[in-house]
């Protein structure tokens, strides 16, 4: 306990913990083995903990913050997996999961589209496999409560779950999704992916298929890959990242411009890459993930890719 609140004095010091319960530090000490006061404090302790990562991810579930709070804390302060949800329900930090109804997808145009590569792929290394989409986020103006939107463009690398790019903009125009796609790119180099190797993946929106932004794909050599339908449920590693974003790192709150949108997808961002566990990728953050290469365990089935796995026994020769 002493190295933990010497490592995190920032946000809880024992003498502030101690405190709130009419106990000095000395006692504290002295008293390490009182099973209630200790229980009393981790409780306390794993409350502040709640509300620190929820200030960052307003929308995070329960059993995430537990993993998090675990790998951070250890058996220094373990509280189980229950207690832990209890606490946090019990606090009222319990999540209502809202319904999207808004869409951003323009299928209806005459521009060249591209087949699906992905459908049978699961990617095995960062780089892989990148996935583009563009979600709304609403505008409520402060003096006469109307209500608008701004578009954020994301890009994932379909392995690590790094969100590589994005950008904010106040239309549905090329160029935002272009700044995300360049942002990207800077990423992937960075970790010395070879782009012609890359598959790029999208809906078949106006935006993707438009000669700018198959110009640039062109450039860096990557393979083009397109939804088979305008339905975006066809993208389902965009929607859930779109839904994190809108649902969880940015819930409750209210955006009154594109610059405060701009300013909590920057703060969001970094928070969702080095921080975030993610069940897909074995409750590592994405930024773990990439150092990573082949199948991650998972704590549930994946359909889709024991799919996949059938299919390719029925080809392979016996």
């Amino acid at each position: 306990m002493r190295r933990l609140y010497a490592r995190h004095s920032d946000i809880y010091t024992v003498s502030e913990l101690c405190g709130l319960f009419g106990k000095s530090k000395q006692a504290y000490y002295k008293h390490d083995a009182d099973v209630h006061m200790r229980r009393m404090v981790m409780e306390e302790l794993a409350v502040r903990y709640i509300g620190e990562v929820r200030r960052k991810d307003p929308g995070i579930g329960g059993l995430k913050i537990w993993i998090m709070y675990m790998k951070e804390f250890g058996s220094e302060s373990a509280i189980g997996r229950d207690r832990f949800c209890e606490i946090f329900d019990r606090y009222g930090y319990k999540l209502r999961r809202r319904k999207r109804t808004t869409r951003t997808t323009d299928s209806s145009h005459g521009n060249p589209t591209y087949p699906n590569l992905i459908k049978s792929l699961i990617p095995t290394r960062i780089g892989e496999v990148i996935v583009s989409d563009i979600t709304y986020i609403p505008l409520i103006d402060a003096i006469s409560g109307d209500r608008t939107f701004c578009y954020a463009s994301l890009v994932l690398d379909s392995y690590t779950k790094i969100l590589l790019g994005h950008s904010v903009g106040s239309t549905l125009e090329t160029v935002y999704p272009l700044e995300a796609l360049y942002m990207a790119i800077d990423v992937l180099l960075s970790y010395g992916v070879e782009l012609s190797s890359t598959i790029h993946h999208s809906d078949r929106g106006t935006q993707y298929t438009s000669a700018d932004y198959i110009e640039v794909l062109h450039q860096y050599r990557m393979r083009i890959s397109m939804t088979e339908s305008g339905n975006p449920k066809d993208n389902p590693e965009a929607e859930r990242v779109n839904n994190t974003l809108k649902n969880e790192l940015f819930k409750g709150k209210e955006f009154h411009d594109i610059e405060e949108v701009r300013k909590a997808m920057k703060e969001a961002v970094p928070f969702y890459n080095n921080e975030r566990p993610h069940w897909s990728i074995g409750m590592l953050t994405p930024i773990e993930a990439a150092a990573r290469t082949g199948r991650f365990k998972r704590r549930w089935t994946s359909y889709r890719e024991k799919a996949i796995d059938s299919l390719d026994r029925e080809i392979l020769p016996p």
